[in-house]
C-alpha cells in the first residue's frame, strides 16, 4: 500500500504565519507540522510515499526530509500548481499510485494514535468497499465535512454545515483504490470554485461502497490559529504521557 501526502494550498487562514513559507513547516510543539501525518504513514507500515506541495516550497522540503532514508522510507515529489483543491491535488498522485490501493492524508492533519489496524481492515474489505474515511468526534462540527450516519452506514457528506446532523466529521485520512482517478478527472468545481475530494467520498458513500472507522484519541487539524495551538497542545500533552509513563 502507498500514501499520499497533500501539503500545497496557500493557507491564507495562517497569515502572517504562511506570508513565506508553507504552512506545513510551521512548529507543532517540538516538530515540523509534516512530521506527524508522515509518522502516521510510516507507523502504519506506509513507506513508499509521494509529498504533493507547491513549486515554491519544494526545495524546502526537500532539505527538510530528504529521500527518506532517515525515516526508513522513500519519498516522492510533485510539484502542484496553483490551488485547485484537495481533487485536483491527488490527480497528481495517478502514475505514482499505479495499481495499488493507497492512503491520503492531508499535511495539516494531527493525529495521536496508530492507525495500522483501519489501513489493514481496509486490504481486507476492498472487495465490498471502494474507499474508506477515518471520522473523529469534534465540538465544532459545522467547521468541517460532517458525516451523516444511518444504520451505521455513511450515506452523507456535507462540507460545512450550517446545522450539522452529526458530531462526527470527516478527517484528512481517506484510503482508496485506483479506480478513484477515474472519478477524479470527471468532478466539477464546488462553489469554492475547488474540486473536492469529499465530491468523490459522498459518491462512494451513496453507492454504500464507503467504510468508515471512528479515531478512539483526539484528532484535530491544524489550519487555523486555534487549531494549530490545539494541535500543539494536544501534542504537549502526549509526549508528557508518554514521559509519565516511560518513568512510573
Amino acid at each position: 500500500m502507498k500514501g499520499v501526502l497533500l501539503a500545497g494550498g496557500s493557507a491564507q487562514r495562517l497569515r502572517p504565519l504562511t506570508k513565506v513559507t508553507n504552512k506545513h513547516l510551521l512548529p507543532v510543539y517540538k516538530k515540523p507540522m509534516i512530521y506527524y501525518p508522515l509518522e502516521t504513514l510510516i507507523q502504519a507500515g506506509i513507506k513508499d510515499i509521494l509529498i504533493v506541495t507547491g513549486g515554491e516550497y519544494i526545495g524546502d522540503f526537500f532539505r527538510l526530509l530528504g529521500s527518506g532514508q532517515e525515516w526508513g522510507a522513500h519519498f516522492n515529489y510533485e510539484i502542484q500548481e496553483g490551488s485547485s483543491g484537495t481533487g485536483a491535488a491527488l490527480q497528481l498522485a495517478k502514475n505514482f499510485v499505479q495499481d495499488e490501493a493507497f492512503m491520503v492524508v492531508l499535511g495539516d492533519n494531527v493525529v495521536s494514535e496508530n492507525v495500522k489496524k483501519f489501513v489493514d481492515d481496509f486490504k481486507n474489505q476492498k472487495e465490498k468497499f471502494k474507499a474508506k474515511i477515518l471520522v473523529a468526534k469534534v465540538k465544532d462540527p459545522q467547521n468541517y465535512g460532517v458525516v451523516t450516519f444511518k444504520n451505521k452506514v455513511i450515506t452523507k457528506i456535507t462540507e460545512k454545515p450550517r446545522n450539522p446532523t452529526s458530531s462526527y466529521v470527516n478527517t484528512g485520512l481517506w484510503m482508496f483504490l485506483p479506480e478513484v482517478f477515474g472519478l477524479l478527472q470527471n468532478l466539477k468545481k464546488s462553489p469554492r470554485g475547488e474540486y473536492e475530494i469529499t465530491d468523490v467520498l459522498d459518491h462512494y458513500a451513496r453507492r454504500g461502497e464507503l467504510s468508515y472507522s471512528i479515531l478512539k484519541s483526539t484528532w484535530t487539524d491544524a489550519g487555523t490559529f486555534d487549531s494549530l495551538y490545539r494541535a500543539t497542545m494536544l501534542m504537549k500533552e502526549k509526549e508528557a504521557k508518554e514521559s509519565r509513563a516511560k518513568h512510573a
